[in-house]
């Protein structure tokens, strides 16, 4: 007879996402995917200036502002049909690149890795060997036997004191982890090291953003960010540098480490390539764009049907109907009053809460489609559309991968991609691209400045007839999308469909699983009352879940208060 498991909270970051599945024979058999809070951010808007959105939408949530900042700007300015200078593109896009490797950096060795790392074991590691399998990954200069004789030391104590801090409430000595004490000493090193280097690409989003998390230069047409190599009080040559040597630090950390971690984890983790599959659908949206209007980009979007790369159909643009035409969300399974399914557009947000019903309604997440089909979005997405168009970049960190692997005895192929690991190693490769993409837009934004152009904003007009946007981004998590009616200069309708929403969706009312629940199907279970592997699965797609829920329950009363003493 199957047992039924929950797990609520399940996210190590954001805590709204409870899982339920029934396991049955040591496997899963079946399963829903739940967020717990409701959001409601989209009536706050309705009536307000299109102009503030933006710094609405950032407080979605504490870690993906950045991107809802843009998506937002975006989405008014698709519905203007405004052009954005060259030089507020390159700043947007350098934002954009140092947020993703810093959330990518964080994902890996601060939200997932304890999944498959032991941090207990660590103690029963050699140093010696642990710096001889590092030196072996990569020539990175940190790789050095005092340091992990010092790791080791640090941990040691922790551990007699019985406080090992953030490590406390892991599944130590769990069955399925399976790192000989070396790799862990290794894993737990970097994820000490990592915190300064994710600190670092925060940097690069400062410079450039004001500040972090909710960046201030961002706004409609452009940045509020002036630029004069001769003015210390503005974007100038000093600055440009210190950000170019903070890009270098970090990319030099994410190419000669934490790829090189995930390929070494995921190569002693093989028959987790096999494990989490799931939904084979995928979307990615062009991002990083290169022009004024918007119609070319150095990043390719597209969807993938079946698994079948050669099912690639492009995204071309904001305005291309591919897109614009085929987002839908059904609540057939959520807590609202909407009949569904709708387009964004004409999207409702009313609350309707009925209490958990896995044969019912039991989540505050709606369940995009696209095609009326689910969709898997995030770095596995845009690597496979990446690898379907035979985009550069792409390719050059999809074939290091595979060659990588095969040097540690593991034939890694495109279809290896499609799992739990597949998803960590899409996000290492992603990291990988971007860091070199960072660099491009960098030397861009500097040839132009060095053109003698300053312009970073041209002017917004909102005309009194009814007019409708959509901008989109492809977030850390996958595809985010805002859409956008205005009439007469006011925000008449506003709805964001956000990378953890069609990831985490409940199931539509085609009774089609979304991508967390479909991805479990099949997941093993060794302990019941230690679901470890329920989590390396869900944590492979870097849930984030405040931006895909709400704040407030239906009758607008407080849930909980917190006292802290």
């Amino acid at each position: 007879m199957a047992k039924r498991i929950t797990i609520d909270p399940i996210t190590r970051i954001e805590g709204h996402l409870r899982i339920d599945v029934e396991v049955d024979g040591g496997k899963v058999v079946n399963a829903w995917s739940s967020g717990q809070m409701w959001r409601g951010i989209e009536i706050i808007l309705k009536g307000r200036d299109p102009r503030d959105a933006w710094a609405f939408t950032q407080r979605f949530c504490g870690v993906c502002t950045t991107v809802h900042a843009m998506a937002s700007v975006r989405s008014v300015e698709n519905a203007l049909g405004m052009e954005i200078p060259l030089n507020a593109q390159y700043v947007r896009n350098i934002i954009l690149c140092a947020h993703a490797l810093h959330d990518h950096m964080v994902h890996f060795y601060h939200l997932s890795a304890l999944d498959w790392v032991d941090i207990v074991s660590a103690l029963q590691a050699d140093p010696k060997k642990t710096a001889e399998l590092a030196q072996s990954l990569s020539h990175w200069e940190g790789n050095s036997v005092t340091y992990f004789k010092k790791v080791k030391e640090t941990l040691q104590k922790f551990v007699e004191k019985g406080q090992i801090g953030p490590f406390t409430n892991g599944y130590w000595g769990h069955p399925q982890m399976k790192l000989p004490p070396e790799v862990n000493l290794l894993a737990v090193a970097h994820y000490l090291t990592a915190l300064d280097y994710q600190f670092d690409a925060n940097k690069v989003v400062a410079i450039f953003g004001a500040k972090t998390p909710h960046i201030q230069t961002l706004v409609v047409g452009g940045v509020a960010l002036a630029i004069n190599p001769d003015n210390l009080a503005t974007l100038n040559a000093e600055r440009l540098d210190y950000a170019r040597e903070l890009l270098m630090k970090v990319k030099h950390f994410i190419q000669e480490v934490y790829l090189n971690d995930v390929i070494a984890v995921g190569c002693l983790y093989k028959d987790w390539f096999k494990i989490g599959r799931g939904v084979t659908n995928y979307l990615a949206v062009p991002d990083l764009p290169l022009d004024t209007k918007g119609t070319v980009f150095d990043l390719p979007g597209g969807t993938i049907f079946n698994g079948d790369l050669s099912t690639y159909t492009p995204i071309k643009s904001f305005n291309d109907p591919y897109f614009r035409d085929n987002v839908t969300e059904s609540v057939a399974h959520s807590w609202y009053k909407d009949t569904g399914p709708r387009h964004p557009w004409q999207g409702e947000t009313v609350p309707n809460y009925t209490d958990f019903n896995p044969n019912g309604k039991y989540s505050w997440s709606k369940a995009p489609r696209f095609k009326g089909e689910p969709m898997q979005v995030g770095p596995l997405a845009q690597v496979l559309v990446g690898i379907a168009t035979k985009h550069e970049l792409t390719m050059k960190w999809v074939n290091y991968a595979i060659e990588k692997a095969k040097a540690l005895g593991v034939n890694l192929t495109v279809d290896d991609l499609h799992s739990t690991m597949g998803r960590h190693l899409a996000r290492a490769i992603r990291a990988a691209m971007l860091a070199d993409l960072a660099f491009k837009h960098l030397n861009l934004l500097e040839k132009n400045i060095a053109k003698g152009d300053y312009a970073i904003w041209n002017k917004v007009e909102f005309p009194a007839k009814e007019i409708k946007g959509v901008g989109f981004h492809e977030a850390p998590r996958g595809t985010l999308s805002h859409w956008v009616v205005i009439e007469k200069g006011k925000i008449k309708n506003y709805q964001a469909v956000v990378p953890s929403t069609w990831n985490m969706s409940p199931r539509c009312e085609k009774g089609k699983r979304g991508p967390y629940e479909e991805s479990l199907i099949n997941n093993p279970v060794v302990d019941p009352e230690k679901p470890l592997e329920v989590l390396r699965t869900i944590h492979s797609f870097d849930p984030c879940i405040a931006c895909a829920v709400h704040l407030l329950d239906a009758k607008g009363k407080e849930i909980k208060r917190v006292k802290v003493l």
